[in-house]
C-alpha cells in the first residue's frame, strides 16, 4: 500500500493567520510553515499560481519543513492558458523563471507534483489537447499532475480512456476532484491512477461555485461523514500508487487545516 500524505492548498493566507490556527507566537513565515510541517507532510503552494516567487523564498520554504515533507507547487497561471498574469509574455521566459523557482525544492527533495490546472474552457478537443501537451513538454522534468475543470475529458468510456492513457503515457498524475456538479462542465470525481503519485484535490461544494467570489466559491465545511468517505477512497488508490496526495482546498478560517486533520485521524489504523 503507497502512503497517504494530507494537506492544504496553501498555509499562509490572512484568514487562516488571523483564526488562531497557529499557536501564539508563530508571526514569521518560517515559524508558520515549520508549524504546519509539524501537522501534516503534505502542502500544495499556491501562491505560485498568481506571480512566480524567487528561488530565495522557495529556498526558505525547502529551509523550513523536515526531510520527508512533500510540496506539490501549483505552476504559475499563465502557463496553463488562465488570462490576466502573462508577466513575463515570452513562455521560454515564463517557464525557465518557474524552473529555476522551484529548484530549491527538487535539490532538497521536497517537491512533490507540479499541478497545471487547466482552465474550464479548455475543452477535449484537438487544439485544447495540443496545449496540455505542450504545457507538460515545457514541464519536463519536473512531474506533472493535470486538473481538468470541464467534463469532456472524462465523459464517455472511449474518451476518458483516451484520456487517462495519455496522461500515463507523460507519467503525468490524473487530480481527481471533489467538486460542485450540477453546472456545466463540472468534473465528477473519478479515481484514477496515471502514475506513481495519484492526487486528489477537495474543492468542497458551495453553492457559489458558479458566479461567486473566490472565498464564496471554496467556502465549505467537510462533514465527517464526507471525510471518512473520502478516506476509504484514498484507501482504494494507496492499493494502486506509491503515494497519495489529497489536498483540501476549502476556506475559511482554518477550515481547510481541521478537515485535514480530521482525515487524517480518519485514516489512522
Amino acid at each position: 500500500m503507497g502512503a497517504i500524505l494530507v494537506g492544504t492548498a496553501g498555509w499562509a493566507d490572512r484568514e487562516l493567520t488571523a483564526s488562531g490556527w497557529y499557536p501564539p507566537g508563530t508571526r514569521t513565515p518560517a515559524q508558520r510553515l515549520a508549524h504546519y510541517a509539524s501537522r501534516f507532510g503534505l502542502v500544495e503552494a499556491d501562491s505560485p499560481y498568481y506571480a512566480v516567487p524567487a528561488p530565495a523564498t522557495v529556498q526558505r520554504w525547502a529551509d523550513s519543513t523536515p526531510e520527508g515533507f512533500v510540496m506539490d507547487v501549483k505552476a504559475f497561471a499563465a502557463l496553463t492558458g488562465h488570462p490576466g498574469r502573462v508577466e513575463p509574455r515570452d513562455p521560454e521566459v515564463a517557464w525557465g523563471r518557474f524552473h529555476e523557482a522551484v529548484e530549491p525544492l527538487r535539490a532538497r527533495g521536497r517537491l512533490g507534483r507540479v499541478l497545471l490546472q487547466f482552465p474550464p474552457w479548455y475543452t477535449a478537443a484537438p487544439r485544447w489537447e495540443q496545449r496540455v501537451s505542450d504545457a507538460l513538454d515545457r514541464c519536463r522534468p519536473l512531474p506533472a499532475a493535470v486538473e481538468f475543470r470541464h467534463s469532456s475529458w472524462v465523459d464517455g468510456p472511449e474518451r476518458r480512456a483516451r484520456t487517462l492513457g495519455y496522461l500515463r503515457s507523460r507519467d503525468a498524475a490524473y487530480v481527481c476532484v471533489d467538486m460542485p456538479q450540477g453546472h456545466r462542465g463540472a468534473v465528477p470525481p473519478l479515481l484514477a491512477v496515471t502514475s506513481s503519485t495519484a492526487v486528489v484535490r477537495l474543492h468542497g461544494h458551495s453553492r457559489a461555485w458558479v458566479g461567486g467570489s473566490k472565498e464564496d466559491r471554496f467556502r465549505y465545511s467537510y462533514s465527517e461523514r464526507e471525510l471518512a468517505h473520502w478516506a476509504e477512497q484514498l484507501t482504494l488508490l494507496s492499493g494502486q500508487a506509491k503515494q497519495v496526495h489529497a489536498v483540501l482546498n476549502t476556506c475559511c478560517a482554518g477550515e481547510a487545516q481541521r478537515a485535514a486533520e480530521l482525515l487524517q485521524t480518519l485514516l489512522s489504523p
